[in-house]
């Protein structure tokens, strides 16, 4: 008896059961109503007399998904496709395995109509056999005689083929897309904020088609809402939804974005995330950028998942307008990591339970963790202790050591902080002499950061030297070889890639000598704000919270060494906030009587005055100050 139910020496083929198994590219790229009907009709005349087609098993997809996560699309649904359906690939590895199956083998047009991957192509195949199944391709022999050697090796290097051919597919139209983003061609919808100009197709035969390709140009209505939503993220330090609720005050002025999927209602209004994905779209920075987003399939779901910044094809240069400066686009990314799960505005928190507002919410970090500090209250004889205290271990209980060294709690004072905070601005931001003491300071940073270029300039150069010095050694070596002999090649093959390192480094060092470091440290930019005798410990807190998020306030606070670390930032795009921040300060606040805040000398004076929480003082409180265009 033969494996079919067959008599011994009768035709196996007769009355052979038959699945058929299709599968064609999305419907983007092929057409499924030509390509499976022809993949029926070659799989059936390749079968030979007596055997019968009995199911059909197709998908739309690609071919190259992974094996659990195919045979779940949808796309048959919206197609009219004059083939029967049964379902897709995990149905048929389904009936398969049960012992009331319909067929006893399956045919398809090609065995990369199975899997465009060899692992997976080999995986149902052998899945099949183990459950005595067979796999027939129409372009390969059939047989039943149990003699598969050539069989299987035809069929091997078909599959190989096949995945040499996707991938080089893919590598080509990589190449492709890349050298499209460095001449400033969009991919894609215009992002909001831009048109779209299209340009007829440089090929003569794609343009007869009426193909373009498009070039972004700013939308004289959008644009400036873009650059507004920045201003506010930047300069104000809003959360997504802050942002948006300004939006929606007035729709008028700023419209709302057309909802991308055409298969969900447009809300006419803005919403969090919007907000958020144009926040994080480089193209503001007049830059084409590429890859950004990588699409996932899962289920027969589609999910767009957002690529690390180091695989983003970036274009070289601008290549349309911006409507945000690349500075501003940074600093934008920086202020979620800033402001943590933390509000915006500076009024109190509106929970129940909220007995303080903490002036420097958000504004305090961790030196040795890089973690926001937190706000903590203590009351003592009636009196209320104000600190900022950081615990790594609170939410990550049994990972202490993802922070090694770090103390289970540190702490330092409200007031401490505050001290240091309105003597840094009332003397040097506000004050008469904050130009003399912003001179003394910037020459020291100047240097430093031009020493820095200089000798990474300096090791590069002697790493490219002591590269051709070893190169002259291997041609001494290379010409005492014999021609051809096995030493000679290794030794040219060590000299290409001492070659290849080399020219690394040139290329490296003409990027570090194409970047030395800014001399223009934009003084001017304190001199357009005004000077003021305001008491800053006077006005609101919510005015004095926005002064600091409007001069991008940083305090990190170094328990190890005792030192507070301020910064602050005053930059060409935000200086008009800063300005206008500072004339409403100036409006609200009381004159400072002189004398009335503590300074940095005072503590350094008197540093057994300043505790933090058992810890004190043991240098100078220090004021860095960051200029920058």
């Amino acid at each position: 008896m033969s494996m079919w139910g067959g008599a011994a020496g009768d035709d196996p083929f007769n009355g052979l059961r038959v699945a058929w198994c299709g599968r064609t590219s999305t419907e983007d790229r092929q057409d499924p109503t030509l390509s499976l009907p022809r993949q029926l009709h070659n799989s059936r005349a390749a079968l030979p007399p007596g055997a019968l087609i009995v199911a059909h098993f197709y998908d739309i997809e690609s071919g190259r998904k992974d094996l659990e996560d195919r045979g779940f699309g949808t796309a048959h649904e919206r197609i009219s496709i004059p083939v029967p359906r049964d379902g897709g690939i995990q149905d048929l590895l389904a009936e398969a395995g049960r012992p009331d199956r319909r067929f006893d083998a399956v045919i398809c047009e090609s065995i990369d109509r199975i899997s465009r991957r060899t692992f997976y192509g080999t995986k149902i195949e052998h899945e099949l056999e183990e459950l005595g199944v067979a796999l027939f391709a129409s372009d390969e022999p059939i047989t039943l005689n149990g003699k598969r050697a050539t069989a299987i090796l035809t069929r091997r290097v078909k599959q190989g083929i096949a995945e040499w051919y996707a991938v080089q597919m893919l590598e080509a139209s990589w190449d492709g897309l890349r050298t499209h983003t460095q001449q400033g061609w969009n991919v894609g919808r215009p992002p909001y904020g831009y048109d779209a100009d299209k340009v007829p197709h440089p090929v003569p035969a794609k343009a007869s088609e009426g193909k373009t390709k498009t070039r972004l140009v700013p939308d004289p209505v959008r644009g400036p809402v873009i650059t507004q939503i920045f201003t506010w993220r930047v300069l104000q330090r809003l959360g997504y939804g802050d942002i948006a609720d300004l939006l929606n005050t007035d729709l008028e002025r700023y419209p709302p974005p057309e909802s991308l999927n055409p298969n969900f209602r447009d809300r006419n209004a803005w919403s969090r995330s919007g907000v958020r994905e144009m926040l994080l779209n480089p193209k503001y920075t007049g830059y084409m950028v590429w890859n950004r987003k990588a699409t996932t399939s899962r289920r027969g779901s589609s999910r767009s998942m957002l690529n690390p910044p180091h695989l983003w094809v970036w274009s070289a240069a601008p290549t349309h307008e911006p409507l945000v400066t690349r500075e501003m686009y940074q600093a934008a990314q920086l202020v979620g990591g800033k402001r943590g799960t933390s509000r915006s505005g500076g009024g109190g928190n509106r929970h129940p339970q909220t007995r303080h507002v903490y002036r420097l919410r958000s504004f305090v970090h961790c030196h040795q963790c890089d973690r926001r500090m937190f706000g903590q209250t203590e009351t003592r004889r009636k009196a209320q202790d104000v600190y900022y205290a950081c615990q790594p271990d609170r939410n990550h209980r049994g990972r202490e050591d993802r922070f090694p060294g770090h103390p289970k709690v540190i702490r330092i004072r409200e007031d401490t902080l505050l001290d240091a905070v309105h003597d840094l601005f009332q003397r040097r931001i506000f004050g008469p002499q904050r130009h003399e003491l912003l001179a003394a300071d910037l020459p020291a940073t100047s240097r430093e950061a031009e020493t820095e270029w200089e000798s990474r300039c300096h090791a590069l150069q002697a790493a490219a030297a002591a590269i051709m010095n070893k190169q002259e050694r291997l041609i001494a070596q290379i010409e005492d070889c014999d021609a051809g002999s096995e030493l000679s090649r290794r030794l040219q093959a060590r000299f290409a890639e001492l070659e290849t390192e080399r020219q690394d480094r040139l290329r490296e060092l003409a990027e570090v000598e194409a970047d030395p470091p800014a001399r223009n440290d934009h003084a001017d930019l304190l001199g357009m704000i005004p000077l003021l005798q305001t008491d800053l410990a006077k006005p609101p807190d919510e005015l004095q919270w926005e002064l600091f998020s409007a001069f991008h306030l940083e305090i990190r606070y170094d328990a190890a060494a005792g030192v507070v670390l301020i910064r602050v930032t005053l930059a060409e795009d935000t200086i008009e906030g800063v300005t206008t921040m500072t004339q409403q300060l100036a409006a609200s606040g009381e004159r400072c009587p002189s004398g009335q805040n503590r300074t940095a000398v005072d503590f350094v004076r008197a540093p057994g005055r300043i505790r933090t929480c058992g810890t004190r003082f043991r240098r100078a409180v220090l004021y860095p100050l960051s200029y920058g265009g």
